[in-house]
């Protein structure tokens, strides 16, 4: 069996962090559609046979009718294709929900919060769908598969092996019970970092297009083919935008103009999309707010400072001087560790500027 696999498309995401320059939040909601139709004319092109998504296909809060109707739409293109969709915790399976009240085309199945399995002639899909925004009750650990000769999928949202209380607020499910489960290919989405190797039959396909700078690198689809002897599985990058992250260390910079210049030569590339994290010691107060009053690239979407102030404390408590007295209050602030590093950092930088 040929399948597509993605899992959190995030329809009608607000793009918050791009919404802020110009209309680049409008663009990259354009974009998703421009890859969603890519991921269709892919299953035309080569005759799959089954589309797997694995929740958060759309944001419940701010999803439109004419969306959902554009993704029906495109479904309907390829009315051969069965379609297999498990809500995820950004569009649960409501009674107010698109899922539930919109008139989806034949070839689409949704699974809601009971656990169900689909037989096809050589194939059994198990799914489970969110039916509220947070779910810590799926009991995938009380699922059997009841044809082991049949090839065997399980098409879910969640997260694996989650340690701390917010994992388990998302259907936190041991890897171990679902390798002992025996399916041969398990569809996971919730994690938008693509996780996957033949070796493996539990996969994250990552988001299918980069929701922002917590996305980095390649986003697509795995794409592949399933038999009771193997799996072949592939990615194939889908999202043309990248999002990266660029290190300026501000030590030898002395003005906010030479700043601005040495931002202003950084090598942009055409499909990506900057966020500048500055480090090393700065020798003058930096205000992220006002770099971006500048005439900067408009691929530079985000500036973050990660410098440290460029004073050498042990030399200046030997001066005898106002400065000198704060410095050794300060060292002995830091000798108790109750206040955090950036928080005495931080203090030292504003009494030092008070007493220029």
């Amino acid at each position: 069996m040929k399948f597509v696999h993605i899992a959190d498309m995030h329809f009608d995401s607000p793009f918050t962090t791009l919404s802020d320059k110009g209309n680049l939040g409008e663009k990259r909601r354009i974009e998703q559609r421009k890859i969603f139709k890519k991921v269709i004319e892919y299953i035309k092109e080569n005759n799959i046979e089954y589309l797997f998504i694995s929740g958060d296909l759309y944001e419940h809060k701010y999803i439109r009718r004419t969306t959902i109707e554009y993704i029906n739409d495109l479904f309907k293109e390829i009315p051969e294709t069965k379609i297999f969709i498990s809500p995820g915790n950004h569009d649960p399976y409501l009674k107010k929900s698109y899922y539930n009240d919109f008139n989806w085309n034949k070839n689409v199945k949704i699974f809601n919060s009971e656990v169900e399995k689909v037989e096809l002639e050589n194939i059994d899909i198990y799914g489970y769908g969110f039916d509220d925004f947070y779910c810590s009750e799926a009991k995938i650990e009380d699922l059997k598969i009841s044809n082991p000769e049949k090839i065997n999928i399980l098409i879910i949202h969640g997260t694996l092996d989650g340690a701390n209380l917010e994992d388990k607020q998302y259907n936190s499910m041991s890897k171990k019970m679902l390798e002992e489960k025996g399916f041969d290919y398990i569809a996971l989405g919730h994690i938008h970092k693509t996780n996957y190797s033949e070796k493996e039959k539990i996969i994250y396909p990552g988001s299918t297009m980069s929701l922002g700078f917590d996305e980095l690198g390649e986003h697509g689809m795995i794409v592949g083919e399933i038999t009771k002897r193997e799996n072949k599985i592939e990615f194939i990058k889908l999202d043309e935008t990248e999002f990266v992250e660029y290190e300026l260390d501000c030590t030898e910079i002395q003005s906010i103009e030479e700043l601005i210049e040495k931002i202003n030569n950084i090598k942009i590339e055409e499909n990506k999309l900057y966020k500048i994290i500055l480090t090393g010691k700065r020798n003058f107060e930096i205000n992220i707010y006002n770099l971006y009053k500048y005439d900067l690239n408009e691929k530079i979407i985000k500036i973050k400072n990660q410098t440290k102030p460029n004073y050498d404390i042990e030399e200046i408590v030997r001066e005898n001087t106002l400065k000198g007295l704060f410095a050794k209050e300060i060292i002995r602030e830091m000798n108790k560790k109750e206040y955090s590093q950036e928080i005495i950092e931080n203090a030292l930088e504003i009494g030092m500027e008070i007493l220029e």
